[in-house]
Parts: structure tokens; C-alpha cells; sequence
């Protein structure tokens, strides 16, 4: 029991002569010559003075351990990156954004011409356009039955529809139609003044 308290006595004793070798006035010198960055931090909390301070005979000075200051800090700071992987994955600088090749559909509407009144009776054109183009055309009121209905018939059928002259030439500058002279010039009357409207 005696050899035990002896031998903890003699530990104590040699653990405090190692304190006070640690902070004895030689090794402050090495404190004093560290950069302010890492100088040892004073019991106030801030760094210490630029230039070295003199110790006090017999004081007792901080250790010449690296002080809390210098340790890295916790925090991620601003500059750093997130670990794994580098931050953030940008696959390429943004582009124009992209225009569309694709025209939006046109609007389809109609319009009717004038009724032009002519020797064997009176007509009038309707054309259906697509944005500015001519879809169809068809005559209206147009005579029916007898020589007349025949003439107005001839001219119907190679002017009007989708597939009709109008549509295939886009304009009133159409060929007569042989044997229906009145009756061609009337249609392509109305049919201009469909196209000036339009």
C-alpha cells in the first residue's frame, strides 16, 4: 500500500514538473516567433500583439501547442466544394432556346364575292382559304336545269373544288370555258372580288 501511494506521489510530481517545463520562459520564445495566424490565443480570447511581448519573470505562458484559431474549422466554408463528387453536375453550358421549324396551323376561313349578275342569270364565287391560301372555290346560285344549268355545270366543274383551276393557279386569271363564255366571266368576276376581300 505504501509502495502504491509512492508510486502515484511520484507520478503526480513528474506529470507537474512536465507542466511547468512545457510553459518555462525558454520555450516561450517559440511562441513569440509564430505568425499572428497562429499565435497563441491570449486568456482575453483574441490573438496575440504583432510584435513579441516580453514575458514576465517567473509568469507562466501559454503552450506553444497550435491554439484553437488554427485548427480547421467544422463549418464548410464558402469556398469549399460538397464532398462526393465535386457539387453540383452541369452538362453543358445553357443554350438559345430552341424555335420551333414548325409553323402554327393557319386559321381556314371563307369568303364570298359579289353576286354578279350576267345574260343567262347570276352567280356568285365562294373561296375557303387556309392562312393566305386558296383551299377551294365553289359557284353559288348558279343556274340550274336547261342550256343555262348545262353552261354553269361546265364551268363549275373546271373551276370549283379543291383540285380546281382556282386552287391550282391561286388567282381569277382562269381559262374560259369553251362554250360558257358569260357564264366563265361572271364566275371570274366574283372570284376577284373574293380574292380583294380576302
Amino acid at each position: 500500500m505504501r509502495r502504491a501511494f509512492l508510486a502515484i506521489t511520484g507520478l503526480a510530481a513528474g506529470t507537474t514538473a512536465l507542466v511547468v517545463l512545457k510553459g518555462a520562459p525558454g520555450t516561450g520564445q517559440a511562441a513569440q516567433d509564430l505568425p499572428v495566424a497562429l499565435a497563441p490565443v491570449t486568456p482575453g480570447g483574441s490573438a496575440a500583439p504583432d510584435g513579441p511581448t516580453p514575458a514576465a519573470p517567473g509568469a507562466v505562458t501559454p503552450s506553444a501547442a497550435p491554439s484553437a484559431s488554427a485548427k480547421p474549422s467544422a463549418k464548410p466554408s464558402a469556398d469549399r466544394k460538397p464532398a462526393g463528387g465535386g457539387g453540383t453536375r452541369t452538362s453543358s453550358a445553357p443554350s438559345a432556346p430552341r424555335t420551333t421549324t414548325k409553323a402554327p396551323a393557319p386559321t381556314t376561313r371563307t369568303v364570298t364575292g359579289p353576286t354578279v349578275t350576267y345574260r343567262y342569270g347570276s352567280l356568285r364565287v365562294q373561296i375557303t382559304l387556309s392562312g393566305s391560301r386558296i383551299v377551294d372555290a365553289t359557284g353559288l346560285d348558279m343556274p340550274v336545269g336547261g342550256q343555262e344549268g348545262q353552261r354553269a355545270d361546265d364551268v363549275q366543274a373546271r373551276y370549283s373544288g379543291s383540285s380546281g383551276e382556282v386552287v391550282a393557279k391561286q388567282s381569277a386569271n382562269l381559262n374560259t370555258v369553251s362554250g360558257a363564255t358569260y357564264t366563265s366571266t361572271a364566275y371570274k368576276q366574283s372570284l376577284q372580288a373574293a380574292i380583294d376581300k380576302a
